[in-house]
Formats: C-alpha cells, structure tokens, sequence
C-alpha cells in the first residue's frame, strides 16, 4: 500500500520573505508560461485598457466613475450619487462583501489572482519590465548579488526605476482623473501645478505610493497589508474550490531517474523540482496546503504540468480543486452554505436594484429658515412664513422645477432668483416666503402641503408645520 510522506511543517515557524537573520527576502519568481497563464494575461489585459480608459468613458453626457470625494459626489455607471444617497452605498458594500464572502467560500482566493490591481499591475506590467530588463530568476538572482560599482547594475536599475516611476505617474494621473473629473484634470495641466498645488501634491503622493508598492513592497502587500488574506482562512472549508496539491497522487515525492519505475520504487508523481516554489509571486510551497499567502495566480499549476509533460505523467498534480476532493476522490458539491449566501446575496442585489430603480430624478427639501418664526401683516390679513429649501438633479438632463402650495390657499415667493432650471447634476438652495390668510389657519401650528412639480410632473408631496398666531 502506498505511503504519504508527512509535510514539512517548518514553514509554519518562518514568513518566506523574511531570512534567518529577520531581513528582507526579496523573491524574484521564474517566468512562466502555459494554459492558465494566457487565460489570465488576456483577462490582464482586458482590465488595464479598461482601467485606464474610465476617466473618458460618459454616458448621458456624464463619467462612467466620478468619486469626488471632496465635492461629496459620486458618479458610479453615469447615475450622480449624493450624501443623500449614502443607504444605496452601504447596501452596495454590504453586497459586495457577501458577493466576496460567497466566491471565497465556493472559488476560493481566486479573486487576488485574477482581478486585484495589485496582481494585475505587478505581475502583468512591472514584472514583464524586469524581465525585459533584467533578465529570468537566475539573471535577476546574480544582478542582485552584483556591487553597486558594476555598471550593469547600475545602468538596468537606472532604466528599470526610470520606467516603473513613469508608469506609476500614469497610474496617478488617472486615478486623479477619477478623483476629479478629466475636465478639472485638463484644466490643471494647462494651467501647471503653481495655480492648482494641492491636486499636484496629491499627484505625487499618488506617484510614490503607486512606485514604492510595485518597485519595492511587491507582495508584501498581499501578505501583511491585505485583509482579505486574512479572511480567506476562516471563509474556506475542505469544500472550497483552491489551487491544491494532489498529495495521494505526488506523496512520497523523490528525484526523477530516467527509466525508472515510480510505482515500482514506492514514489509519487512529485519529483521535488521546486518549480512550483521558484515560480510563486507571495514564495510559498503549495505541496504544504493551502495557506493565506496564496493568491490563487495558478502559476504553480502550469509549472507543475510542464514538468508532468517531461517525465511524462498526467498533468494535475497541482490544480484546482477542494481538499475534499483531494483526499476522497468526492466531487465538488455546491454546499449549503454556499447556497444560504447565495440567496442572501440575491435578495440583497433584487433590493438595491429597486432602490436604485425607484431613486427620484431629484430630491427637494424644505426647512425652517434659523431665527425665523412668523409675521403677521394685519393690512392684508396674511401670515408669512420663510423658509429654505434644497434640491438636487439626479437626473442626465437639466430639469424644469415649479414649488405649488396645493392647501390651504396661499401664494409662494422666491427671494431672489426662481430656480426655472437646474442643471445636471448641480445642488440649488434657496429662500421661499410663504403667504396664507389668517383665515385660511385654524391653529397656530397647521399643516400645509407643498407640491413639488419636475418638468410639469409631480415628482412630490410634503407636508410642513406652517407656525401662525395663536387662535
């Protein structure tokens, strides 16, 4: 009967980044190829281009993505979202949590591999640079090693370092775009940075962050920063689809001998080539199990099959799968925990979307103006209240806006310019003076309804508490 070597659990006392003497270790991954790598090259690809065509992306005339934080508005899918509008966003984090909960639980870290910025612009952009420039593991190993007099070293990090802070700039400068609008952006280039200093400091901050995470911090930010990888370890079970090692079919692993009988000998499939090692971007060992390091990128998986195609094995020693799956052989099974979370999840996204769905194409408020009671003008008979009010487009178009006390009889005044139109977007305050005959009025305190007109539409009702003369 065949044997499993026990795994090593001597990594459990160490962090791979960090050497004996508690330094830095800095990992310098194999490139890799193969059947995953290409699938997650395109998705790459297909992401950048995305992200950094959204600052030029409209619809209706408006920003695909605006997240002004300071101006407190948000432009999400071409739809304007204000303050007023915050339930919609803690519904939509609420969702997306579950939404992330419920892929780890079935899929595992998937996420970090395949969609992060993180990974994709380390791995698909800053890594390819090194490469290009400083060559594969071994090269990148022995440039390291190389004194600071060796003009190599000096010229290939020079232009490496050069390059990697000019794509950051990029970077920045489009994540200042969503921050800010294209419109404000070029203003600001045209302009220079001395007529709009805080956007450019924000600039460089952005700049040296965006440098320091990929030419410096690389994984560590996966590995001490992120909390999602800390989280993956208590939303996965046995039952959770992860990049797993086959231990049944690679246990005991031994060095390949040409010609020679694995099975015969009392050997795995494992051949102990430390390829999957070599290749993985957080410097783990998958053959010890799943652990929070792993980020799901599959590179060990295609390293693995290479050297199955050479030695001339079935591929999948290293894939994905669920431990479950591993250790009986019992196909994955969509769980019911990953059902309950499943249907919560929809529940939620059928509310937000009729939340969103039935959100009015602009919100008009009223209040009391401060230090404002009432007036009673006795030649006349009327009483007069003055009150503010507050409205805000949502809508993609300017909209006509007509402020009608519906009952009791009375007129309304604007004080200063009537708000004939609002303009997308756009937040209008202004002051209202009220005007009821003390006829009109039963008590001091009576209920007026005020009718607020969109377009010659009525978009809504509100009752306010209009003060009067004690009767």
């Amino acid at each position: 009967m065949k044997t499993y070597s026990p795994m090593d659990d001597k990594f459990r006392d160490s962090i791979g980044t960090v050497d004996a003497d508690g330094k830095r270790k800095f990992l310098n991954p194999k490139r890799i190829t193969g059947y995953w790598m290409k699938r997650r090259t395109w998705v790459a690809m297909g992401l950048l281009v995305f992200f950094f065509a959204i600052p030029w992306i409209e619809i209706g005339g408006k920003p695909f993505l605006l997240l002004d934080v300071l101006g407190r508005k948000f432009v999400i899918f071409g739809s304007t979202f204000w303050p007023q509008d915050s339930y919609l966003l803690v519904l939509a984090m609420i969702s997306g949590v579950l939404f992330v909960v419920l892929f780890t639980v079935v899929y595992g870290r998937i996420f970090c591999g395949w969609i992060c910025p993180q990974t994709i612009f380390m791995e698909h952009v800053f890594r390819r640079i090194e490469y290009w420039i400083d060559g594969d593991r071994g090269q990148q190993i022995r440039l390291r090693k190389l004194p600071w007099t060796s003009w190599e070293k000096i010229w290939k990090r020079l232009l490496k370092n050069t390059l990697f802070w000019g794509i950051s700039f990029l970077i920045g400068n489009t994540f200042l775009m969503i921050l800010i609008g294209t419109d404000r952006w070029w203003i600001m280039v045209e302009q220079g940075p001395t007529q709009h200093w805080g956007n450019f400091i924000s600039l460089v901050i952005f700049t040296t962050v965006f440098y320091l995470v990929f030419a410096w911090f690389r994984e560590q930010v996966c590995l001490m920063v992120c909390p999602y990888g800390r989280l993956q370890g208590a939303m996965i079970d046995r039952k959770s689809i992860v990049i797993a090692y086959d231990k049944v079919r690679g246990e005991p692993r031994g060095k390949f001998k040409k010609n020679e009988d694995r099975e015969e000998a009392g050997k795995g499939d494992c051949i102990d080539c430390n390829q999957c090692v070599d290749v993985c971007p957080t410097g783990i060992d998958i053959r010890n199990g799943t652990q929070l390091e792993c980020i799901n990128c599959t590179a060990c998986i295609d390293a693995c099959d290479v050297i199955m195609d050479k030695i001339e094995k079935p591929r999948g020693l290293i894939r994905f799968a669920s431990e479950e799956e591993i250790t009986s052989g019992e196909k994955w099974k969509f769980t019911t925990r990953a059902k309950a979370y499943t249907a919560v999840l929809g529940i939620l996204l059928i509310v937000m979307g009729f939340l969103v769905s039935e959100r009015p194409i602009a919100e008009v408020k009223l209040f009391r103006a401060k230090g404002q009671l009432f007036t009673h003008d006795k030649a006349t008979g009327e009483v007069q209240n003055v009150l503010k009010y507050t409205i805000i487009n949502k809508a993609n178009e300017t909209l006509d806006l007509d402020i009608e006390l519906v009952e009791p009889e009375g007129t309304v005044v604007y004080i200063g310019a009537e708000p004939d139109s609002i303009a997308v977007g756009s937040f209008v305050e202004g002051i209202l003076l009220v005007k009821i005959p003390a006829s009109e009025l039963v008590t001091d305190r009576d209920k007026v309804h005020f009718q607020f007109k969109i377009n010659g539409e009525v978009l809504d009702d509100q009752d306010f508490t209009f003060l009067g003369p004690r009767k």
